[in-house]
């Protein structure tokens, strides 16, 4: 049976965690600030507990804390192993973990997460780079999750992740944008149907998606957008639209704090 290690019981680790047990897979976890309490999935209380016999380590904490969890996580991975990253993070940081790993002559799968794992927990669709890659998809893919594994070193699945960031947090922005407008003009109902029909015919869910979603993750997808703003100016294109949607989930993330 293939053993799964859980670092960090969050929103989507939690639901990884269930997910993966239910569906066959033994599952470890670890999160000294949740208690999952879930006879399926035993919850250890050092790392090196967690991990070992380990056949594959998933990584869902945080963007800021996964160099961390990762230095602390590694001595512990067992030979033979795959540690995978699946948090929102710069190509750079992941490209630094995957160093690490590489130190200990361990495999990592840099992971990027390609939808809200609320929707469909443990079978949200993933996308995977980096030397662990394959290793990652041939242990993870029999318990219901799909992989795409893409050609590039750890970082290119950041990368692309965060190209596909531009465009769904702009539009989440361009949709908050739009309907603020509306309401103001007493006409948010009818610019609703109007975004909805250009949208298809999932228009109306998507948009309530973006709009309940942008509110609830402000935080998180703040950091994201900042991020991917970095690799644009990098990259040396265009990045106007990119510095527009950054303003608008700082302005919610404010709101949040401040309401």
């Amino acid at each position: 049976m293939t053993t799964i290690a859980i670092l960090g019981l969050g929103e989507a680790g939690r639901r990884y965690a269930r997910g993966l047990a239910h569906a066959g897979a033994h599952v470890r976890g670890f999160d000294p600030a949740h208690d999952l309490g879930d006879p399926d999935v035993p919850q250890f209380a050092t790392l090196a507990d967690t991990l070992a016999g380990a056949d594959v380590a998933l990584s869902l904490v945080t963007g800021h804390a996964a160099a961390s969890v990762a230095r602390d996580a590694l001595p512990h991975v067992v030979d033979g192993a795959v540690y995978a990253d699946l948090n929102t993070a710069a190509p750079e940081l992941k490209q630094r973990i995957a160093r690490l790993a590489a130190d200990r002559g361990l495999a990592m799968a840099d992971v990027a997460v390609l939808a809200p794992v609320m929707r469909a927990g443990h079978r949200t669709p993933l996308l995977a780079s980096g030397s662990g890659a394959h290793g990652f998809a041939e242990r993870i893919t029999p318990f219901g999750v799909p992989v795409e594994v893409v050609d590039g070193e750890a970082g290119e699945a950041a990368r692309l992740r965060l190209l596909r960031s531009v465009f769904m947090k702009g539009l989440a922005a361009l949709v908050l944008e739009g309907l603020g407008a509306a309401r103001a003009a007493g006409a948010e109902d009818w610019l609703r149907v109007q975004m909805a029909q250009e949208l298809g015919p999932d228009g109306a869910a998507l948009i309530d998606r973006l709009v309940d979603g942008s509110t609830t993750h402000a935080v998180r997808r703040e950091h994201e957008v900042r991020a991917a703003l970095a690799a644009l100016e990098s990259s040396g294109q265009p990045a106007d639209m990119t510095r527009a949607t950054l303003a608008w989930f700082e302005r919610l993330v404010a709101e949040r704090d401040h309401g």
